[in-house]
């Protein structure tokens, strides 16, 4: 069973804050981008047709905004409350993909996060932030996280988190120009009965 209108949604937790990908964000999206070039390349999604090209930020958004109109995305910002600061910087980006209802209430979820805060827990306190929303406010059941191998950083979230690893899918997304091998980790609801961030914060005291 589907809900009502899941979008927009705004997820806080202490100075973290999820909000929906906007138009206006393009600059400051961009900067912090361009700073992370080198950190993002190895894990980035790219096309696999001859020729093919990522769309700029504007189709991008645009085609997040179309994907959440329809119940199959909810395309997050990860923001950050910083000192001397009017608003909260972007610090990363959180989407939920691949939303199935009916007899799957399953989803997909990857994100980034800024080098310059890699280590501070931002990328496992924005998946629990997530991944509590979909299972408690969307119902969803179940929801899928697909790693490459060889992406340490990403890995140790799942592992924080306590994320099934359920396997290996041979050359599953196409990945900085090439088939890329992935590992699956999942939850479902009824392994967090209290909550993923609950149990996190839990962790961390």
């Amino acid at each position: 069973m589907r809900p009502g209108p899941i979008w927009p949604a705004t997820l806080e937790c202490g100075d973290l804050i999820l909000r929906p990908i906007r138009y206006r964000d393009k600059r400051e999206w961009t900067e912090v981008r361009s700073r992370n070039r080198e950190w993002l390349a190895p894990w980035e999604a790219s096309n696999p047709a001859p020729g093919g090209a990522l769309p700029d930020y504007r189709q991008m958004v645009r085609s997040l905004k179309i994907q959440a109109a329809q119940g199959t995305a909810l395309p997050f910002l990860i923001t950050e409350r910083v000192p001397r600061s009017a608003s909260p910087i972007i610090v990363g980006q959180l989407t939920v993909s691949s939303i199935m209802w009916g007899s799957a209430m399953m989803a997909t979820l990857g994100y980034w996060v800024d080098q310059a805060r890699a280590g501070h827990g931002i990328a496992p306190t924005s998946v629990a932030m997530a991944t509590d929303h979909c299972f408690q406010a969307l119902g969803l059941h179940r929801m899928e996280i697909n790693i490459r191998p060889e992406n340490g950083p990403s890995l140790r979230v799942v592992e924080k988190l306590g994320f099934r690893d359920e396997g290996y899918r041979p050359r599953y997304l196409h990945i900085n120009g090439e088939w890329a091998d992935h590992r699956t980790f999942a939850l479902t609801a009824e392994e967090v009965p209290e909550g993923l961030l609950n149990r996190w914060l839990a962790s961390r005291a």
